[in-house]
This record gives C-alpha cells, structure tokens and sequence, in this order.
C-alpha cells in the first residue's frame, strides 16, 4: 500500500481533520522532556473512539507501521520519541471520565484524561485518588500508567499501579484484550493489568482503564524543617522511618534548589538554609497529633535549627508548590536541564547523599538535588548546555557514575520516570542478560513485527 493510500485508511478511520502530515505538526510530536534527539514521524493520527483507536492500531500493524502512543509528552526518559518514518497516535482526543462510582470507589477512565483533573472530580465526590506526579497538570491517566508514575505521595499511597484495577487495552490484530475488574478482589487469568503498567507503549495500547479510589484523610499538618547541611537532613528522612512514621510526604530540597526556586516563585524560602524537608503528616486528628509530635522532636535531635508548621491551607499549599516549582526553576537556569530520578533504600539516602556531592565536585558539575526523600527517589538536576561538547561529556559519565552508585547500595535506574530509551543501555546492569532475553522473547510473541514502540526499555537486539 502506497503512503497516499495508507493516509487515506487512517483519515477514514480517525478523520481526516485528525490525521496530521505536515512538517510543522510532525515536529511538534517529535520529542518529549527527555534531553534525547528528537525524531521525526512520519503522520500523526488522533482518535476520538474507541473503535478508532483498535482499527489505527490494527492498520499500523498490517502494514508494518512503528506505532508510539502520546498523551502529553512530559516522559522524562525518551518513551514517547517516535521512531523514524512511524506513526504518533495522540490519546488527548480520548479524555472521557467515563464513571466515579462512589459506593464502590472507583472510576474508569480512558487514557487522555489529565491527572490533576481526574484527581478534582474525584475529590468533588468526597473521595482521593492519591498518585501526583509533578507532571499531574498536563500529563495523562494513560502515560502515568506506561510510566507507573509516582509524585509527592507515594512514601505513604504507593504510585500508580497500587490504583490500577483493571483495563482494556488492544492488541496489534486489533483485538479488545479485558483484565481486572471492577471489583477488589479478582483471580481472573493472568494479571495482564499488572503486565501492562510500567510497559511504556511496547505490548498493547491502552483503552480503558479502571481505578481504584479512596477515602481522603481527616486531618493533616504540613511543616518546613531547615537544616544546616544535607547530611543533617538525610539523617533525619532515615531516622523518621526508623521510628515507624509514615508520613504522606516527606521531601528534600538542597541549598541550589532553595535559592532557584525562591527566585522562580518568591514563596518565602529560608534562602539560608543547606537544606529543607517538608514533610505532611496525616490521617485521624489523634493520630496526626502524635505523628507530628514525634517527628518535630526527630528533627530538632537531628539538628533543625528551624521548625516551621502551616497555619492554615493557603500556607501549606504554597510550600507544595514551592516544592512542584523545583524543576521548572532549576530548568530555568541552563539551556539543558537533565533530571534523573535514582532510587535507593530509604536507609542509603545519606550515602547517596554525600556520593552526589562528590559526584558534582568531582566531574565539576551544578547538580541541584531534590526529590521523595522519604521513599529514597532522588532528583538530582544536572544544569548544563549541551552545546559543550565538552562538559556534555562530564555529564555523561555523571549520569553513569549515579547509576552506577545508585545500584551498588541495592537501588535502582528509576523510580518513577521509566526507562524508555535514555536507560535502556543500563538494565541488564540492574537486571541481568536473561531478563533481558525473557523480556524480548515475551514481547516477540505479543508483538511479533515489532511496532509497538520499537527499542523503548528492552532495546534492539
């Protein structure tokens, strides 16, 4: 089939007002946030039905097509860069909340819904769906579920895959696969759900998903703790744990972040300060009481030499979003911004701490460090101009040098940021070569041309 026949297919699948073959439309869906190459596609499709979005799906197939599906671009790790002359399926044309059932607290969505939308017509029903990613204002349902996103939250809530219930996703013969279901417990089949979180695009695309939701919590209090180093403050993220308190969110900002983010937002930060956590408490008043009261006595014998708890909601608001301002503010700074997001056990964060300050001095690098503290994802922010052929390459080997430190305390590539095609290079270290076979084998059978988002995490062979 000729490209001029194949546009004709898709344009009567989708419409012809949603398939885009133009250079300038092409190039808006050549890259995401990863500080990859972008790559240009060779048409874009976008499809409003369900019915639209399995037949896009089966033409791609039949005609060998590489098929990368797109919500909002903000992937951080190159999992939604299409591959030379494929096609971009975008799911915003998709974004019905199809229902919030409140007696039974969950909701089926399809995949182009926003985050932080669904998240507010959750809560208008008097219930929570707790994963935030700081990408929640833009990004999709269906990305954070490719992704299994995390966000603020997750010490306490866990991420997305811990909210995913159930989904129906098509295969590339255009089949409607269903797992899950709608009720808590199901031991239906295989946990083709489960398999389909964290799988980036590579082994079916995404239909409907089911989510569970959950009762808000009663009470909460939010408090700012300044530190005179980031060791004093790793101490105290570890001691926190130690001591049985799970708070919602436990969060760390270094002496760099602080000041950028008070230049980027103007929220009060003590600019001062080598270190910040933030830290939310929340649950039963009684239990938010003694919660609290611990953790300000952990921080104070850890060395804070400031304690400051939100009066009220606007108060606590605008030191979360001070928090979400971090990365905006820090990529404000450089041409290139490359945030990573290594994970360690919660009790290695002041070692990978301190390897990070090294790291830094070492290769010569501005690394502005932030990030989940409390469940051992940090984000350390390299602030560079890739143009520097030069210090581009130190850049280089600092990625490697935080991976390589990251795994050798028990961590891993990523903790909520994916693999995609910026890591994939890594995983056999973190895994082993016959993951990696298993992964391959597993995929050539479900996807046996390969078009399903070709050399995101497994690679080429």
């Amino acid at each position: 089939m000729t490209k001029e026949a194949i546009i004709k297919e898709f344009e009567a699948i989708a419409g012809a007002d949603n398939v885009m073959t133009g250079e300038t439309d092409r190039h808006a869906y050549s890259y995401d946030a990863a500080v990859l190459d972008s790559v240009m596609p060779a048409l874009v499709v976008r499809p409003t039905t369900s019915e639209a979005l399995g037949a896009v799906t089966k033409l791609c197939n039949d005609n060998g097509l590489p098929l990368t599906v797109r919500g909002a671009g903000t992937n951080l790790s190159g999992g939604t860069i299409p591959h030379p002359g494929g096609v971009v399926v975008l799911t915003n044309g998709l974004n019905r909340i199809l229902e919030i059932n409140e007696a039974d607290m969950y909701a089926v969505v399809e995949p182009g819904v926003v985050t932080a939308q669904f998240a507010a017509e959750v809560a208008k029903r008097g219930l929570f769906y707790p994963p935030d990613p700081g990408s929640q204002a833009v990004s999709t349902l269906g990305g954070n579920v490719a992704e299994n996103a995390g966000g603020l939250r997750g010490l306490k809530y866990g991420v997305t895959k811990d909210y995913v219930m159930g989904m129906e996703f098509w295969d590339v013969n255009g089949e409607l696969i269903k797992s899950g279901s709608r009720t808590v417990k199901c031991v239906t089949g295989y946990n083709l759900a489960g398999l389909m979180v964290a799988s980036e695009g590579t082994l079916g695309v995404f239909d409907k998903i089911i989510l569970k939701l959950i009762p808000p919590a009663k009470a909460a209090k939010s408090m700012m703790a300044v530190f005179p180093s980031m060791k004093a403050a790793s101490e105290t993220v570890a001691s926190i744990i130690a001591n049985k308190i799970v708070p919602a969110t436990l969060e760390m900002m270094d002496n760099f972040t602080i000041r950028t983010v008070e230049n980027f937002r103007g929220a009060g930060l003590p600019v001062d300060a080598a270190a910040l956590l933030l830290i939310e408490v929340d649950g039963h008043p009684g239990q938010v009481a003694d919660e609290a009261a611990v953790v300000e006595r952990i921080c104070k014998e850890n060395g804070a030499t400031e304690l400051h708890v939100a009066k009220d909601a606007a108060e606590r608001d605008a030191v979360w979003q001070a928090r979400r301002d971090a990365l905006p503010a820090l990529a404000n700074l450089k041409p290139t911004c490359v945030l990573e997001d290594a994970t360690v056990p919660r009790s290695k964060i002041p070692a990978m701490i301190e390897a990070l300050e090294e790291i830094a001095k070492k290769l010569d690098l501005t690394i502005g460090t932030f990030g989940h503290a409390g469940d051992g994802n940090l984000h350390p922010t390299i602030l560079t101009d890739k143009r520097d052929k030069a210090e581009w390459e130190r850049v280089e080997k600092g990625i490697d040098m935080i991976f390589d430190k990251a795994l050798s305390m028990g961590g891993t590539l990523s903790g909520e940021h994916g693999i995609g095609l910026a890591k994939s290079k890594y995983l056999a270290q973190e895994t082993s070569k016959g993951t990696l076979a298993y992964a391959r084998r597993m995929k050539s059978v479900l996807d046996p041309k390969g078009i399903l988002n070709p050399d995101k995490i497994v690679g080429a062979e």
